[in-house]
């Protein structure tokens, strides 16, 4: 049951939009939990051998999050702010060049994509439902239904998630599966655009 004090809870029996947004939003708020009010260096930890970050992992989230529901959703550029970042278009640029961003900025990142992306998938879900085909296709010319993106965005977080565990467990010890009642993202930030 949502609550005001657990609103990334999905909902006891709903629709199947409302499930799959649900379980993607409470991933959303347990990975913003995981790399929530780090500093730098926080968000710069590794483990082991590799090269993964809490900040690498919010910015790669956050082109994912901008992607899927640009590119992928409707055929659109990401746009700002991708378009001013001196993105080289590798697949390993967002967690190198997240290194050199201030913990504000990567936040501001993760925060605004997650924004734009939940007001576009809201539209295109009043738009014509989970069937709906989008503009993304495989190499035959079929084309992905909003469903397969929305599945494709709870894999993702899914995988980073777990990776976050890890790394905020090394950071500080913070484990648990969920955030608790009533935590909130920190919020004095404002959202890049």
């Amino acid at each position: 049951m949502t609550t005001n004090d657990t609103p990334w809870e999905p909902p006891l029996a709903g629709s199947e939009a409302e499930h799959l947004v649900g379980a993607l939003d409470r991933l959303r708020a347990t990975f913003r939990w995981k790399a929530d009010d780090l500093d730098a260096a926080g968000l710069q930890t590794r483990i082991g051998a590799s090269s993964l970050t809490l900040g690498g992992l919010l910015k790669h989230l956050a082109s994912v999050e901008d992607y899927t529901t640009t590119a992928k959703l409707s055929g659109a550029p990401m746009g700002a702010p991708w378009d001013a970042t001196g993105w080289d278009g590798s697949n390993d640029w967002e967690f190198t060049s997240a290194a050199t961003d201030t913990p504000d900025q990567l936040y501001a990142l993760w925060d605004g994509a997650v924004e734009r992306s939940r007001a576009r998938l809201d539209a295109a879900l009043a738009d014509g439902g989970l069937d709906q085909l989008v503009h993304v296709s495989d190499a035959e010319g079929r084309h992905a239904s909003l469903r397969r993106l929305v599945c494709d965005l709870i894999e993702e977080y899914g995988r980073h998630t777990g990776h976050a565990d890890l790394l905020r467990e090394a950071v500080d010890g913070r484990i648990g599966e969920d955030p608790p009642a009533g935590w909130h993202a920190r919020s004095d930030l404002p959202a890049v655009r």
